[in-house]
């Protein structure tokens, strides 16, 4: 059984004292996972991967294991957890809000030290979704600042994917210029002058673009690639540099603690880093973060030449605070293009 929290729902519920989850036996012979994730990997959740963990549980302990999910923006999923949404595990888009958590006091152990690739369970990379056959000729960064193109992306106040998005325009200019942060800025400016539309999320930016708003969607490889197997009608364009996205997730400790469930919830968490959930994630477009997997997957999953990371920007804290604080460049660049 998968039921799906609403997030208004699930906070009146923990202000109320009852909280969103289920102890471990509440039900007998049923355990609860409530699972809090970010909207892209929605689809690969519930279609496959609870269901198969469903089928272990039950075949390895005869018990049955009920889930309780729910899918929002991460940047808003992270802040619902600590506020009372009482998510057992947190699979959000990027490091610093699974940091918000752990700041918090719900995450108490080293989340990082848990899986094959420092507590990621997917990796992905930022690329540009276009109109069929290409028509502006989209190939790179550049071609966003055009007069003739208009650009959709999600808001970095709300959302994890777009911190990448930008990440990936900020990273890819300081790269072409040599370093130069104000030739950076001024491109960073130029295609925010392009944005068109800033949705909550990726996928309702996605959304915004089948709607046929834009003529370009800065997003995730793997939101592109899910939507394209579904026989969506666009084309992916890899620019030559971007960043590679890395996805955490982390068990909620407080959370477990309090709902008695740590067996089951931890045995969740490193189902999903088992070569055949890894496949799962790579048949929904995400790139595998078990070597032996991303090994098998490599043809399908092309290598930016300018491929950069996070940290080749500083690290999560050094972008937060140069980019996206209250007088940080995206900030001062997102009000100077609203406001003129």
């Amino acid at each position: 059984m998968v039921t799906r929290i609403g997030l208004l729902a699930a906070l009146v519920m923990a202000a109320a004292g009852g909280g969103a989850g289920c102890r471990k036996g509440a039900t007998e012979g049923t355990d609860t996972i409530i699972l809090a994730a970010y909207t892209v990997p929605k689809e690969a959740y519930e279609e496959r991967l609870i269901p198969a963990f469903q089928k272990y549980w039950k075949e390895k302990t005869g018990r049955d294991v009920a889930f309780q999910t729910s899918y929002v923006a991460s940047g808003a999923q992270a802040r619902a957890i600590v506020n009372g949404l009482e998510a057992d595990v947190a699979a959000l888009s990027l490091e610093g809000d699974i940091d918000l958590v752990t700041k918090a006091g719900l995450i108490k152990h080293d989340w990082k030290s848990k899986g094959p690739a420092g507590g990621m369970v997917t990796a992905s990379v930022v690329a540009l979704g276009v109109r069929p056959g290409n028509p502006k000729g989209i190939k790179d960064w550049e071609d966003l600042t055009r007069p003739d193109v208009d650009v959709v992306t999600p808001d970095p106040a709300t959302s994890g994917g777009a911190m990448w998005d930008i990440n990936a325009v900020w990273g890819a200019a300081l790269r072409r210029s040599g370093g130069d942060e104000a030739a950076a800025v001024e491109m960073l400016r130029r295609v925010r002058a392009r944005i068109k539309a800033l949705d909550t999320s990726g996928r309702e930016s996605m959304a915004t673009f089948e709607r046929g708003v834009g003529d370009v969607a800065i997003t995730y490889e793997n939101e592109l690639l899910l939507r394209l197997r579904k026989g969506r009608n666009y084309d992916l364009v890899l620019p030559p540099a971007t960043i590679r996205i890395d996805n955490p997730i982390a068990v909620v400790d407080a959370n477990v603690d309090k709902h008695g469930n740590r067996e089951v919830v931890e045995a969740f968490v490193e189902f999903l880093w088992r070569e055949d959930s890894q496949r799962v994630f790579a048949e929904y477009g995400f790139r595998p973060v078990v070597p032996s997997v991303a090994a098998e997957v490599a043809d399908r999953f092309p290598q930016p030449p300018e491929l950069f990371t996070v940290e080749d920007l500083g690290g999560w804290t050094a972008i937060r605070e140069k980019l996206y604080s209250q007088d940080g460049i995206w900030a001062r660049v997102n009000r100077e293009v609203a406001g003129s």
